[in-house]
């Protein structure tokens, strides 16, 4: 998969039905030489329940320092929308995630945090990264504070 072979970026997708279906897709970096982070936030991601069906909502923030690919953004789009009816724990969802674009990206250094609403009147939040950030890389908080309900 390169920019010679993107499939969605320019042309009519419909989505597709599963994490497993989707095509996430990478394009070169033009700024390969530099430690830079980029940031991808997701306010309204959403599965369902693998046990109840029910909807289960998140805030996603994805951090990661590219090397020589970026992540193209139609495509991780349309990857996240794919959970959309895709039953799996707060846990699995994040993680999957996480991997998938480290696996597809290879980048330096990735890490992803799924900040999901109560289910059950618990909240669950959840870190994944790759390993320790790279010297010299400014990894800002990722600005989602701990749910507080009402109050």
């Amino acid at each position: 998969m390169d920019e010679l072979h993107l499939t969605q970026l320019g042309r009519e997708v419909r989505g597709f039905d599963s994490p497993e279906a989707a095509v996430l897709e990478r394009v070169p970096n033009p700024q390969a030489d530099a430690l830079y982070l980029a940031r991808f936030t997701a306010p309204e991601f959403t599965s369902l329940c693998p046990v109840t069906g029910q909807p289960d909502f998140a805030h996603l923030v994805i951090d990661y320092a590219p090397a020589d690919w970026l992540i193209e953004s139609k495509s991780l789009k349309l990857y996240l929308a794919s959970f959309r009816n895709h039953g799996a724990f707060h846990e699995d969802c994040t993680v999957a995630i996480g991997r998938k674009i480290a696996e597809v990206a290879q980048p330096r250094w990735l890490r992803i945090g799924g900040y999901w609403y109560p289910r059950g009147g618990i909240p669950i939040d959840v870190f994944w990264q790759t390993g320790p950030a790279p010297d010299g890389l400014w990894v800002p908080d990722q600005g989602v504070p701990t749910y507080r309900g009402r109050g």
